[in-house]
């Protein structure tokens, strides 16, 4: 017969069963320690419960009903499908042989003495195991929830807002075509500078400048398209059209010009630009990359490659946008790669007397 002593006992038993639950949960942020004490802590608290169900009236009392979180715990902390199904196994193993030993060998079990501790036992541990669970359920919900914003935010920093969107939504973003304004730099004599600094330098000094750029093209509404080596490439005027484009990117090279002169490191700078037609969308499905196709595409790349020294040079297009607003130098006919002879020109400062007018 059950003892008053006995309920004492069991809900401390009870505290300690969540704290051990909730500390191993705690204990799976940390990855080893959890794959380590994985199935020792699922067989001490699976056996634990067996045992004490044992002693609280089997299937008529209600010590078995923590097999529920306990399986709960161990599905939350398992990191595969064949752990999650062993550990199914082992509980509902646990409860077939608590039901036999219930109903086939009912004097392995302690009983109640009234009907009163049966319903204050029964009682308490249903209350545990409903605030048990809950307790559970919320702090998983916590952590999907921040796993789920950890991992937008990610999406964000690939992808622009609104495709990010549209790629959560329907697992593919539309290709669309836009008109646009294209920048394109890179540092002059960079493989002779790099191999004047050490992997790791080289890395500083290129992640220094390009978090510049970044925040200028933030600055502009320009779009970082990517990086390749010591070329970067921004987009104005997608994923969200407008028309100020060409003035957009014309002034965030300005601005990436200027930084550049006031940087007394050796370190030159080429800026192409070029307005166009362009196509853009996702490619890829397990690393996405927003990405944008067009001959005016190669085009802003043979008027960086073609460039001047810490000067931003813009083509016919371009000029034809934005010669309202700045003053500009013509180079006349420049050769390029793979194309005949473009009409380019040197940006110089913005007109500040044709803007007030």
């Amino acid at each position: 017969m059950l003892q008053l002593q006995d309920y004492t006992f069991l809900l401390a038993l009870q505290v300690v069963t969540g704290v051990i639950f909730l500390g191993c949960y705690y204990g799976s942020r940390f990855r080893k320690l959890s794959h380590i004490l994985y199935w020792p802590f699922i067989l001490v608290i699976a056996t634990f419960i067996f045992l004490i169900s044992l002693k609280t009236a089997g299937f008529q009392g209600s010590a078995h009903y923590y097999l529920f979180p306990a399986l709960v715990m161990a599905i939350a902390l398992s990191s595969s499908n064949r752990r999650t199904f062993l550990a199914f196994i082992l509980f509902l193993a646990m409860a077939l042989g608590l039901a036999l030993i219930s109903f086939r060998y009912p004097d392995w079990i302690s009983s109640y003495a009234t009907s009163q501790e049966q319903l204050l036992d029964v009682s308490g541990n249903v209350l545990f195991v409903q605030l048990f669970i809950g307790a559970v359920v919320l702090i998983l919900m916590k952590n999907l929830n921040l796993e789920r914003r950890k991992s937008d935010q990610l999406l964000k920093n690939i992808l622009p807002d609104s495709i990010a969107s549209e790629l959560k939504k329907f697992n593919r973003v539309e290709p669309r075509e836009y008109q646009v304004t294209i920048l394109f730099t890179d540092f002059i004599g960079f493989t002779k500078l790099s191999e004047q600094l050490s992997p790791q330098q080289l890395v500083t000094v290129l992640d220094t400048h390009f978090t510049y750029f970044d925040q200028v093209c933030r600055k502009y509404n320009l779009e970082k398209i990517k990086t390749i080596g010591d070329a970067y490439m921004a987009v104005a005027g997608l994923p969200i059209s407008n028309s100020t484009h060409p003035q957009d990117c014309v002034s965030a090279a300005l601005e990436i010009r200027d930084y550049m002169r006031a940087q007394n490191t050796g370190w030159k700078i080429r800026l192409g630009i070029n307005t166009g037609t362009v196509i853009a969308g996702v490619i890829g499905r397990e690393k996405f990359s927003y990405d944008v196709w067009g001959d005016d595409v190669n085009v802003a790349s043979r008027i960086e490659s073609s460039g001047v020294e810490n000067e931003v040079n813009i083509s016919q297009q371009t000029y034809d946008k934005v010669k309202h607003l700045y003053a500009c130098e013509s180079r006349g006919l420049v050769a390029a790669k793979n194309k005949d002879d473009i009409p380019m020109y040197l940006v110089r400062a913005p007109n500040l007397a044709k803007q007030i007018l």
